[in-house]
């Protein structure tokens, strides 16, 4: 196939949505398909408030449809709900193409915080945007089901994989961690609001903690947790060395999707422990022998005192929690990608498939 991938996030961001289309696109091109990316690195761009970071596209329209006029797609793939995104789904419906989209982020979630207004404002939006796609890819059960009783049932699970070769247990550790007070207790991701750090920084469980990554709350946490060390942003080598020295991974997050460095850090050997909400549950399940992968033993802890679930999940074997994060690959995650496009591409041509306009003689009877 000849696949279009729109997206408003792309590298040099550094988070689980980029990772997750960066691995994809590697997979999709050694399945042998043909990939052509759309981000916004391609356009002039403005910082999005308050995520300076990320760079969204300024005015994108004509770009993007020249883009897909001549690469001629025989499918579009659109990651998000941006500017790109807005204007790939318009060019698809007028071409009559057919496109599959994804809900990578909890924007309704995230625009609450922000805003101070009930979620339920934002999601006729997320409704309306997704509604013509042939297929809304999500990462976890837990999220099929809650949008579908949102009205957007159309939706096919799309989960997510970690590189073996990089993520592995009995590892090298990161020397600055090497000789740190335990139990080491980790947090990676990006430091902002929506990822609920208070409720990691301020738990009363004694050891070290240490935040990996940035983001616009990271100056204001350092002032008010000193005893907390923050290494800033990390990735490939780094990262997984820092996976390798920790105790317990700490996923504090209320509102993320799936929680990619969840399974990266399992696949390191490292226990986690999170709140019961989607993505840590479908992860590791109620009872911490995963969900949508099942094992005999706990990899990691869920508890609604993030205190008692990290307390837990000291006690996970690590042997346990490789097991489950090693069940993760990219390459199943791409496969069931690819199944989602070529049913889509399949629906549509069956669609608007010509009638039979092969000749009929009608035989009477004499």
């Amino acid at each position: 196939m000849k696949i279009a991938l729109a997206t408003d996030a792309w590298v040099p961001q550094v988070n689980g949505v980029v990772r997750t289309l960066v691995e994809t696109v590697k997979q999709l091109e050694l399945f042998g398909h043909e990939v052509m990316v759309i981000s916004p690195d391609q356009f002039t761009s403005i910082p999005c408030p308050g995520y300076d970071e990320i760079r969204l596209a300024l005015m994108p329209r004509f770009g993007v449809r020249t883009k897909l006029n001549n690469f001629h797609p025989d499918i579009v793939h659109i990651a998000t709900e941006g500017p790109i995104g807005w204007t790939a789904r318009r060019w698809c419906m007028a071409n009559n193409l057919p496109f599959t989209s994804a809900f990578h982020t909890r924007f309704p979630d995230y625009l609450a915080l922000r805003t101070g207004l009930d979620a339920k404002h934002f999601w006729p939006m997320m409704k309306r945007f997704h509604a013509p796609s042939k297929a809304v890819l999500t990462a976890t059960p837990s999220l099929q089901a809650e949008l579908s009783t949102r009205g957007i049932a159309h939706n096919r699970q799309w989960s997510r994989g970690i590189d073996p070769d990089l993520f592995r247990p009995r590892r090298a550790v990161h020397p600055q961690l090497a000789n740190l007070p335990r139990p080491l207790l980790l947090c990676v991701g990006r430091v902002s609001v929506e990822k609920n750090l208070d409720a990691f920084l301020s738990g009363a469980v004694r050891g070290t903690r240490v935040v990996i990554g940035d983001g616009p709350a990271r100056a204001q946490l350092q002032r008010r947790y000193p005893d907390a060390l923050f290494l800033g942003a990390l990735s490939g080598e780094a990262l997984a060395s820092a996976y390798a020295a920790a105790d317990v991974l700490v996923f504090p997050s209320l509102t993320d999707t799936f929680g990619l460095v969840m399974i990266e850090a399992l696949a390191c050997g490292v226990p986690v422990a999170a709140f019961p909400v989607p993505g840590p549950l479908d992860i590791l399940g109620a009872d911490g022998r995963g969900r949508i992968h099942r094992f005999c033993h706990m990899a990691g802890a869920v508890d609604g005192n993030l205190d008692r679930a990290i307390a837990r999940a000291l006690r996970v074997r690590r042997v346990d929690a490789a097991l489950l994060g090693q069940s993760f690959s990219w390459e199943a995650s791409a496969r069931q990608f690819e199944a989602a496009l070529l049913d889509a591409r399949h629906a549509n041509s069956t669609l608007f498939s010509p009638p039979d306009m092969r000749c009929h003689t009608e035989v009477t009877a004499p």
